[in-house]
């Protein structure tokens, strides 16, 4: 129990980090926000429970061809934002718009090949 505690205050740790450096720097919260944190904890914490390399290897594989459509986010939310829309509802039309590019790039992986 005292080890999931302590994945879950690091991890913490992590996202409290970045919204800390934000008030002061979003030049450099971009920075350690843009830093795969989530895939390196993931990695760690999987390879300290005893998960073979190649596991972690093939999940490292497939987070990069999801990677591709979850960035439509980024240019996204401040192009909304730029032309108008309010905070909430352009972050929701850009979850809305990165989850449609998530539904179209799952079958293009399967058609190369790709499974997740």
């Amino acid at each position: 129990m005292l080890y999931y505690a302590v994945k879950v205050i690091v991890s913490a740790l992590v996202i409290v980090a970045v919204s800390e450096i934000a008030k002061r720097s979003t030049g450099f919260a971009a920075f350690v926000a843009s830093l795969p944190l989530t895939s390196l904890l993931a990695f760690v914490w999987l390879r300290l429970e005893g998960t073979e390399a190649e596991k972690i290897g093939e999940l490292s594989g497939q987070i990069f061809w999801l990677i591709i459509p979850s960035l439509l986010l980024f240019p996204l939310l401040p192009f909304l934002i730029r032309y108008g829309l309010g905070f909430w509802t352009a972050l929701a039309a850009s979850v809305a718009g990165t989850a449609g590019a998530y539904l179209l790039m799952l079958p293009l992986l399967r058609r190369m090949g790709v499974n997740l």
